[in-house]
């Protein structure tokens, strides 16, 4: 990347690797430096929470704002309804409007720790739905209006749709109005809030396109698109999964000792790239600690998930997080913030087999996984090892908390209520 940026959004992203493709640098960039101009980056509401996945794109935004610009942050209550095929492999399941629109509630909750949409200034955030103006479309005058502008032979070109059907995989028709539902999108909101740029991973570099291209087209307005890399972590893994599922945003679905300690187990390579990414450290500093070696990388890892950690869920969980991985990990103990499953008498009953209680705890998926874990010498009892899978808990065991382990970094209390 050789470009050298004028505005301080542009210089942010190049410096902190946010940065994949810009469909214009110099004129974004002039675009930027003239006064604050309106971005946004869509998100279809797939489940009720983002997971870390997403994390770079929210940080994205955040950093337009902190530069003076205005995000926009576009709830797919419309587009979510055909599903967006970009590198999938199969259809997407179709969601009911009810469970879309409870989805977009509970995403919702991510984005106000991280952007400010109550501010009186110029670049207060917008959270829009563009089911606003999807659910209401003609069929036939959006064909006349919009869908001449799209040729089918380049659709088929974008590596998105290519890769599917160079795998013979079917692709619906309802997917493939998608990459022309979104560049609407981007028409919309140029045509009515001025909308400059769309950013988005990489994967959406052939929707948004396909928008720029229509925009130019309906109203002959020039507008930009800028990706980010798609991050697999350094051994390979997609980020926003870990070995017990997805990494959710939302603390209802992830507590926060357990976002706290993803990002505590990061690779010891990522520590200094994903500092520039997922934390406002400067980048001397994200430098200086991933550099770091041996044992003086783990003060690193610490640093990094306190610093994500807060940014998500508050300096307190933060604080709260780091004291339990200390009191779990290196005084022995229970430590009070762990995730916690509470079960009743009735609940109970008789007794509960301890394969049935690792299951529900979230330590394993199964039972066939639980007990493979036992077996393997992988799972301990208040840290002593437990070797029997067909041990029975009653009322009485759970006179006090007990905690129980899957290997070395996985905990989580039990306890009678």
């Amino acid at each position: 990347m050789t470009y050298h940026p004028k505005s301080d959004f542009i210089a942010t992203m190049i410096e902190r690797g946010f940065l994949a493709d810009c469909t214009d640098y110099q004129g974004l960039d002039d675009a930027l430096i003239s006064g604050c101009k309106p971005a946004y980056i869509g998100f279809d509401a797939t489940a009720k929470s983002l997971h870390v996945g997403s994390l770079i794109q929210i940080m994205m935004l955040r950093w337009f704002q902190k530069t003076g610009h205005q995000p926009i942050t576009l709830m797919g209550g419309g587009t979510t309804k055909v599903g967006d095929p970009s590198f999938r492999s199969d259809e997407r399941p179709l969601l009911g409007p009810e469970q879309i629109d409870e989805n977009i509630a509970g995403i919702k909750k991510v984005f106000s720790a991280y952007i400010d949409y109550d501010t009186e200034a110029e670049n207060k955030a917008l959270m829009l739905n563009n089911a606003e103006w999807l659910d209401d479309l003609n069929y036939l005058d959006f064909l006349r209006d919009i869908g001449r502008h799209f040729s089918v032979n380049r659709m088929l070109s974008f590596e998105s749709v290519k890769s599917r059907l160079d795998r013979e995989q079917s692709l619906s028709f309802l997917e493939f109005n998608y990459m022309i539902l979104q560049a609407y999108d981007f028409l919309e909101l140029n045509r009515r809030y001025g909308c400059l740029l769309q950013m988005g991973g990489s994967d959406q570099w052939g929707n948004i396109v396909n928008g720029i291209d229509l925009t130019r087209r309906v109203l002959d307005h020039e507008i930009y698109g800028l990706t980010s890399p798609l991050l697999t972590t350094s051994d390979g893994k997609k980020m926003g999964k870990s070995q017990d599922g997805a990494v959710w945003l939302n603390a209802d679905m992830r507590s926060p000792y357990e976002f706290w300690q993803f990002w505590r187990n990061t690779t010891d390579a990522d520590v200094g790239r994903f500092l520039k990414l997922y934390t406002e450290m400067p980048v001397d500093e994200c430098d200086r600690l991933g550099a770091l070696q041996g044992s003086e990388i783990n003060e690193a890892k610490i640093r990094l998930a306190n610093e994500v950690t807060t940014l998500a869920h508050g300096a307190q969980a933060a604080a709260n997080a780091e004291a339990t991985a200390r009191e779990v990990f290196e005084k022995g103990g229970v430590g009070g913030d762990l995730p916690t499953l509470t079960l009743s008498e009735a609940e109970l009953g008789d007794g509960m087999s301890i394969v049935q209680i690792i299951v529900k705890s979230g330590l394993a998926k199964s039972g066939k996984e639980a007990k493979r874990l036992i077996a393997e010498n992988g799972a301990k009892l208040d840290d002593a090892p437990l070797t029997d899978a067909g041990l029975m808990i009653d009322a009485s065991a759970l006179s006090s908390p007990i905690k129980l382990s899957a290997g070395k970094k996985r905990h989580a209390l039990v306890q009678l209520g």
